[in-house]
């Protein structure tokens, strides 16, 4: 693409050069900073998200303190002000309120409010603003405004400010057009391993073994050898781990598990640990083997769980929106893991939540008495091994489809980067008719605006 052949030096760190007859201009004379203060039963709620401000997400954290929050209008620039939410924000399209860490700005009217969306979005100016704050650790640093006003950044004139709009609009239509089709291809291998697994579990993988009725409704037919039985009678749900903790001192450390740290595909990301001192009150706890399931909603639905075979500590704690279960000798651990990650299990769960909208949870009870089919020890390594064959395999697959996929997405930001920042001339490149495609697909960590879960934060 083409660059502009006129430029000028700027000595700022974030744009160290822009076209010569852009203006250079402080946040200050250019927004006005929206203080007022109102209840989200006048206005409601938004999200401050890494996709922009949408409307309150069912799930996220609410806060305590519903008639003190920000109000925001049509067209004002939202962003979080905390470092551990870096990349949250954007213009709104809507009216509504947001919690008070955020900084809500009114644009001037030379400015393209959606040349702002982009240019104020874009990695480079999140690492500037997030630069200007403070703060005790780096994940908790904040920036005020009183820190950002004097931020510099590039302002074209509003005739190039739209046509970049223009520009932008169209070429992240045709990423995001791709991004979509491999979303799908993914969805799709994601389905066909849960099929897998479904089938494996309440039907076995032998076509050719003798099969019997049960007076179960979603168990028609299951292999003549197996029994059916209640999870209560295999495992013990919500097992202690007062045994182990007599091993341990208060400030042993121990795997700490938030919600994020728990995958919808087994997996567990151990890199957090806490004395045990810190966690062993107001937080779930587990021990290694056990096999965790998310309670509330939509962790549960999305299936959230893992078997915790490769824990990183003889016992652990984490969010208290968990189930622990304990397999007993006539079931596997993994093969527990195995049955809770079916898509009865998940769909009848589901049905049985209680609780207000966003904070439904599956009560205990339903856990315990799930009945499913039950096969010998042997049988079980044997479903294990075919499971783990063929979802690898698929895993592969999915592994590929994502690095597609973060390929566009770096593709996409590169290209905003660089056209907002004046790295590229777009200006008389002829937009053609082309069909608007927004990415609003919530994949960047399930964002909150009010608290990480994780002991020792602020909320």
């Amino acid at each position: 693409m083409k660059k502009y052949s006129n430029v000028m030096n700027t000595n700022v760190t974030w744009i160290p050069q822009i076209p010569a007859h852009w203006k250079l201009q402080k946040i200050n004379a250019l927004f006005t900073e929206r203080k007022k203060k109102v209840s989200d039963k006048d206005y409601k709620p938004l999200s401050v998200t890494k996709k922009g401000i949408l409307p309150q997400l069912e799930h996220a954290a609410k806060s305590n303190d519903s008639d003190n929050r920000k109000l925001v209008k049509k067209g004002d620039f939202v962003i979080n002000s905390r470092s551990d939410r870096k990349g949250s924000c954007g213009v709104s399209r809507l009216d509504g309120s947001v919690s008070l860490i955020n900084i809500v700005l009114t644009p001037s009217n030379e400015l393209n409010s959606e040349y702002i969306h982009y240019l104020l979005r874009n990695y480079r100016f999140s690492e500037e603003y997030y630069r200007n704050g403070r703060g005790i650790v780096a994940d908790l640093w904040t920036t005020r405004y009183s820190e950002m006003r004097t931020i510099l950044f590039p302002v074209p004139p509003r005739a190039e400010q739209d046509q970049i709009v223009r520009f932008l609009d169209w070429k992240v239509s045709e990423i995001n057009k791709l991004i979509g089709i491999r979303r799908k291809e993914i969805q799709e291998l994601e389905e066909l391993k849960a099929e897998i697994i479904n089938s494996a579990i309440l039907q076995g993988i032998d076509s050719n073994v003798v099969m019997k009725k049960t007076d179960v409704y979603y168990l028609p037919k299951i292999p003549a050898t197996w029994k059916v039985i209640k999870i209560k009678r295999i495992c013990k749900v919500g097992a202690s781990i007062s045994n182990q903790l007599k091993k341990h001192t208060d400030q042993d450390k121990v795997v700490f598990l938030p919600m994020e740290n728990i995958s919808e595909n087994g997996k567990i990301d151990c890199s957090i640990k806490q004395p045990i001192a810190k966690v062993r009150t107001g937080f779930s706890s587990f021990a290694k083997n056990d096999v965790i399931v998310a309670k509330i909603t939509p962790c549960f639905e999305n299936g959230k769980g893992a078997c915790l075979d490769e824990l990183e500590s003889d016992i652990g704690y984490g969010t208290t929106e968990l189930f622990n279960l304990r397999a007993g000798n006539d079931v596997l651990p993994k093969y527990l893991y195995y049955i809770t990650m079916t898509k009865i299990f998940r769909s009848l769960g589901e049905g049985q939540m209680t609780g207000s909208a966003g904070q439904k949870r599956v009560p205990a009870d339903f856990i315990r008495n799930f009945v499913i089919g039950l096969p010998s020890i042997a049988i079980q390594y044997k479903i294990i091994d075919y499971i783990c064959l063929k979802t690898s395999q698929i895993n592969r697959l999915i592994c590929t489809k994502h690095k597609q996929l973060e390929f566009l997405k770096e593709l996409c930001s590169t290209i905003i980067s660089d056209v907002v920042t004046g790295k590229i001339d777009v200006r008389n490149i002829p937009v053609p008719a082309y069909e608007h495609v927004d990415d609003l697909t919530a994949d960047d960590g399930e964002d909150n605006d009010e608290e990480t879960g994780i002991p020792g934060e602020e909320d």
